[in-house]
């Protein structure tokens, strides 16, 4: 990345001991508290079991989260690359697959060209997909009674790309002053009726009845990251039915439920929210992010916020997460923010992607501050099952910190992200009293994303030999250097 801004962060694995982390924290007066030992993999908290109110078993902690490729095919079909990430995660050690990636409902609704597309032509390959989750998992640990399997069904909204790698097609539900002007749309691009989400909300049910024909146990209706379940939330000036009062803006979701109820019976739901959003950052002169107010220094568009860009507010939030408890929504899996606008909310990281800024504040606090949102949210409703994030830029120290949340109910599961392209067996290491394996240990320097930024797959280019000795490995050092 150019600029003059070079982070003097720390790198986590120069941290060697539990000390050297803690006095570090503590230097840097973030909030994050952590296990100095772990316990024995027998008596380990990440062993505890947990069995979900339909009588699901989940038998251990650990969670994949959902994570994308864009290496399927046009038409929607997984590819290799698809199936290899997706026996990564099989065989991870992990109880709880959070969705794998996510599932486009319908064409104009995907992220990329290459991002899988959930229809009637596509089942068969999501049958075996799911089929190879199964068969892998038992192969490894004999059994599959206890693992949970989800799909995250998605509508990208603002951010769909479904013809090309680099034109927006967009699909708003508002205009927002600093993101229109970001990626180019005019100040009267048309937004999606009324009717347009009618239909849509028919198509997710739709998503929703095959996905439980191809075995999946539950659906992710993902309402995070800025893409169009999140923008509803935030649609705050909104007329019409879906917008304005926070009735209007969650009854695209209500909707979406009550359909799947009553066309897919007995199908398990969860919701990935963004549990706070924060006004979008650019880089600033050096290329260290600072807060865009190019709009005026109200932000009014955050679903989560208090009105001043970079402060949260959880009532909302709170009222989402007692509207699914009421719904019969267990399952719920807590992340913040957008990749694509302020991505140091939710993905923590020293090295940012092509597309992205220097962290503006030292990582660790962006692992706490999602921690410690988990956290409230959890003590907030204890009959949820909740799912945290943030955890793989703690590297090293990534087990010490999980352990420490799950011995105090900060959340119920530890979610794994980037971690798991380039450290797939991390859970299995620490089921089972291993070592981490240092060398395969993520250290952000986020090629997974910068990537896909740039039209290719993803991956964990460093670590990964399948994705080191690729061709487009030495286009993506090209892409970097040029940044």
């Amino acid at each position: 990345m150019s600029g003059k801004f070079k982070p003097k962060y720390t790198r986590v694995a120069q941290l060697k001991t539990a000390a050297d982390l803690r006095k570090y924290l503590e230097d840097g007066q973030v909030d994050l508290n952590f296990d100095d030992e772990l316990v024995d993999a027998a008596e380990s908290p990440y062993a505890q079991t947990l069995t979900l109110k339909s009588g699901k078993l989940i038998g251990n902690r650990f969670c994949i989260l959902p994570m994308e490729g864009w290496d399927g095919t046009e038409d929607g079909k997984p590819s290799e690359y698809t199936k290899r990430r997706w026996e990564n995660f099989a065989i991870s050690g992990a109880k709880l697959l959070w969705g794998c990636e996510a599932a486009a409902v319908r064409h104009d609704g995907r992220a990329n060209p290459n991002q899988l597309l959930i229809n009637e032509a596509n089942l068969p390959e999501f049958e075996e997909l799911f089929q190879l989750v199964m068969s892998k998992h038992a192969e490894k640990f004999g059994n599959t009674d206890d693992l949970v399997v989800g799909l995250q069904l998605t509508h990208s909204g603002r951010f769909c790309k479904p013809n090309s790698h680099t034109k927006f097609e967009s699909k708003i539900l508002y205009n927002h002053p600093i993101l229109d002007k970001k990626y180019h749309l005019a100040e009267n691009y048309p937004l999606m009726t009324d009717e347009d989400i009618d239909g849509l909300v028919e198509d997710f049910v739709k998503a929703a009845v095959l996905a439980q024909k191809a075995g999946f146990h539950f659906v992710d209706l993902k309402h995070c990251h800025g893409y169009l379940g999140h923008e509803f939330l935030s649609s705050f000036n909104r007329d019409g039915k879906y917008g304005g009062s926070f009735e209007n803006r969650t009854r695209f979701l209500r909707n979406i439920v009550e359909g799947i109820k009553r066309e897919a019976p007995g199908l398990e739901m969860g919701i990935r929210l963004s549990a706070f959003d924060w006004v979008p950052f650019k880089k600033d002169s050096e290329g260290q992010g600072e807060p865009d107010y190019s709009a005026g220094e109200k932000y009014n568009y955050a679903f989560g916020g208090t009105g001043q860009g970079t402060t949260i507010d959880l009532e909302e939030p709170k009222a989402f997460l007692a509207l699914a408890q009421k719904l019969g929504i267990q399952l719920i899996c807590i992340t913040v923010g957008s990749p694509y606008y302020n991505p140091h909310l939710m993905r923590p990281a020293t090295f940012p992607p092509s597309d992205g800024y220097y962290p503006p504040e030292e990582p660790f606090l962006g692992v706490a501050r999602q921690i410690n949102v988990t956290n409230e949210l959890k003590q907030a409703f204890p009959d949820l099952v909740i799912v945290g994030s943030a955890y793989s830029y703690a590297q090293d120290w990534l087990p010490n910190v999980g352990q420490y949340v799950l011995r105090n109910n900060m959340a119920d599961f530890v979610g794994l992200g980037r971690m798991v392209l380039s450290y797939p067996t991390l859970p299995d290491d620490v089921l089972n009293n291993r070592p981490m394996q240092r060398k395969l240990i993520c250290r952000t320097f986020s090629d997974c994303t910068t990537a896909p930024r740039n039209g290719l797959i993803s991956g964990c280019f460093p670590l990964d030999p399948l994705y080191k000795n690729l061709d487009i490995a030495d286009k993506l050092k090209q892409i970097k250097e040029q940044v």
